[in-house]
């Protein structure tokens, strides 16, 4: 969340009186342009060895076929081993779990990429949000507006205190997002390949919230 900080105390030392703290927020609603996913691959052997080796080999699999993909960024998540016990605590074998992590704006790339790994690996979550480049500028944006409005809401207080003018003190500009909870795609399914085992998935990828809120104080020249 970038925040941005004005310390008006470079212009003039506050007094500490007839000093009025507020904030102004703007908003706006934008279309998710980015898809991310997990999938993971689940295992047992008799011996951690043997159990790497699956992992390993699942995973590795998993990353050829991405690199089909180049519009996906594809990376390996975390990944988890551990001994299972009969009723004397010894080890009678291993657990494991591998997983990778995909993002992208192609989403029809991702869905198709997500039903090739699916005839391996099994889907963790799905959802969707706004990528870094085109928050980073709505940000920008925002913090624009949300300027003006702390501006215009001092010139309204002050009049509302019958002031001749106003200083600021401090300011700090601060960026959130309210994205929609993790969901799935829509349900209709459609093949992009013949020969494909797992149909791929349309998406609806929904909004999300953007808002800059101006916080600070001012305070009141007699």
């Amino acid at each position: 969340m970038p925040i941005c900080r004005y310390d008006g105390h470079s212009h003039a030392e506050p007094t500490g009186y007839d000093q009025l703290t507020f904030q102004a927020e703007v908003k706006e609603e934008i279309a998710n342009d980015e898809v991310r996913a997990s999938l993971y691959k689940k295992a047992q052997a008799a011996d951690a060895k043997s159990l790497a080796t699956t992992l390993n080999t699942s995973i590795n699999k998993a990353l050829a076929i991405a690199k089909r993909y180049p519009t996906v960024t594809v990376s390996t998540g975390q990944q988890s081993t551990y001994p299972r016990y009969d009723k004397n605590d010894k080890i009678i074998g291993w657990t494991g779990q591998a997983n990778i992590d995909i993002k992208s704006t192609d989403f029809a790339a991702t869905s198709q990429l997500i039903a090739d790994l699916q005839q391996t690996l099994v889907m963790n979550n799905l959802n969707f949000g706004v990528s870094d480049v085109k928050k980073d500028a709505l940000d920008q944006k925002l913090m624009a507006e949300a300027s003006r409005a702390f501006q215009q809401q001092a010139k309204n207080l002050t009049r509302a205190w019958d002031a001749r003018g106003y200083r600021v003190v401090t300011v700090n500009l601060s960026s959130g997002n309210n994205y929609p909870r993790p969901m799935y795609a829509s349900m209709n399914m459609r093949s992009e390949s013949a020969d494909a085992s797992v149909p791929s998935q349309n998406f609806e990828s929904g909004n999300s919230t953007i808002s800059v809120t101006a916080n600070g104080t001012i305070e009141l020249t007699k």
